[in-house]
């Protein structure tokens, strides 16, 4: 796990791979949750959620306080920032190949047919 650690991206797109977190992360949009609270909407063990929760927490999403017993869970949004960054660049590159594409069309739609007369 140590390779993770040294590229926080790709501990970040692993962790957002299971839809399982990416719920959890949904819920956790909304606001601060204890694990109780993130786990009820599942049917899996309290301990199968924790386990989430450490992926979770070890790529950065996420982060637990210590309110008196509660614990509550919050999103961190610094992972996500990188996330849509590197993926920003990959939107802008096929947003620059559909604009060739619509100008080629444009291009072979301004030509006569062929056999039209001039």
């Amino acid at each position: 796990m140590g390779s993770m650690n040294a590229d926080p991206l790709s501990a970040t797109f692993a962790a957002l791979a299971d839809p399982t977190r990416r719920a959890i992360l949904a819920r956790l949009a909304l606001g601060e949750s204890s694990v109780t609270e993130l786990a009820a909407p599942f049917d899996i063990t309290l301990p199968a959620v924790t386990k989430h929760l450490k992926v979770l927490q070890r790529a950065g999403l996420i982060s637990q306080g210590r309110q008196a017993q509660w614990r509550p869970c919050r999103i961190e949004a610094q992972p996500l920032q990188q996330v849509s960054a590197y993926v920003e660049q990959y939107r802008q590159l096929w947003e620059q190949r559909l604009d060739r594409l619509e100008d080629y069309l444009r291009e072979l739609q301004a030509q006569p047919a062929k056999g039209e007369s001039k």
